[in-house]
């Protein structure tokens, strides 16, 4: 009964010191940023954020330094949370947007929810799926799958999500995240097929906050991605250039992650199981790539143009 709402929170914060509880479900999740430097002596220097709604609208959350460690991987999309002691402030400006998989869903920009170790000590619940009750209005995990065939018509920078069956992963590879710094991303090259055309999605897998996930992409795995973008080579052949690269809240999942996440409902994701269960694993197994150097967007043929 004292629980508030996103849209109330939004409208009464100014005149409030401290906030009632909020039941709200995680709809999406950025990597975990560090932030540390070694002239600031600080302990945890991690961040991360995370999109969250209840029946009025969505809100991100910022979750901070020793609870990042804490709470990261158990903050779930998907996951129903009941927050206590937090803190608002105004939203910081330069933040990456997910989109949302339900495009009539309100957002709230103007504030952000913050959870902290002290100032004030937040209280985080994690509800299990079988205690939520219908009349809390939360809303369900909503996505923008996407197959192969329907890839060529979408515009540089759309975001989707995709499934598919991996038929190459290349070797993890790393490029600076600025031109002279020390720090690096790490990435790798992945196809995956989904039946739906001759061509593989050609997919840039940047290494999220998921390690374990990262490492066992492999041949033969059923691999999703979610809040990938669309890169496209305007210049050249568009069809050729065509790739997908993850964004700050993508996740990625193999086989053996699948069970429980809230895309095993999508209407997308059940026809590609039904494809996979026609296909003969012997002749798609031989179709399997592993590593190598993969150049792409290739070069030009000769050199002149290069």
């Amino acid at each position: 009964s004292r629980v508030t709402s996103l849209g109330q929170l939004e409208m009464t914060w100014r005149s409030r010191v401290q906030f009632p509880p909020l039941l709200v479900r995680v709809l999406h999740k950025s990597r975990l940023r560090y932030y540390g430097k070694p002239e600031k002596k600080m302990d945890m220097p991690y961040q991360a954020y995370f999109e969250v709604a209840d029946s009025s609208g969505m809100m991100s959350v910022v979750l901070w330094n020793s609870l990042c460690p804490e709470w990261y991987n158990s903050m779930k999309v998907g996951t129903v949370l009941l927050l206590e002691q937090y803190a608002i402030k105004n939203s910081y400006p330069f933040k990456t947007q997910p989109t949302p998989g339900d495009s009539q869903m309100k957002r709230f920009t103007t504030i952000e929810i913050n959870l902290n170790v002290r100032d004030p000590p937040t209280k985080i619940s994690i509800v299990p799926e079988e205690m939520v009750k219908p009349e809390w209005g939360l809303p369900e995990v909503k996505y923008r799958f996407i197959t192969r065939s329907e890839l060529d018509k979408l515009p540089n920078n759309h975001s989707c999500d995709v499934i598919g069956l991996v038929t190459f992963v290349g070797r993890a590879e790393r490029t600076r995240k600025r031109e002279h710094g020390e720090d690096f991303w790490l990435y790798r090259w992945a196809h995956a097929i989904d039946g739906t055309s001759d061509q593989p999605f050609i997919l840039e897998l940047f290494a999220t906050s998921q390690p374990d996930v990262f490492e066992r992409i492999h041949p033969m795995t059923y691999l999703v991605c979610t809040q990938m973008r669309v890169v496209r080579d305007l210049t050249e052949n568009p069809s050729n250039r065509t790739y997908l690269t993850t964004s700050n809240e993508s996740q990625i999942f193999v086989t053996g992650w699948h069970k429980g996440q809230p895309y095993i409902k999508d209407t997308k994701v059940k026809s590609f199981i039904q494809w996979t269960k026609k296909q003969n694993e012997a002749d798609q197994m031989k179709k399997g790539v592993i590593g190598g150097y993969y150049p792409f967007p290739r070069p030009p043929n000769n050199f002149s143009k290069y």
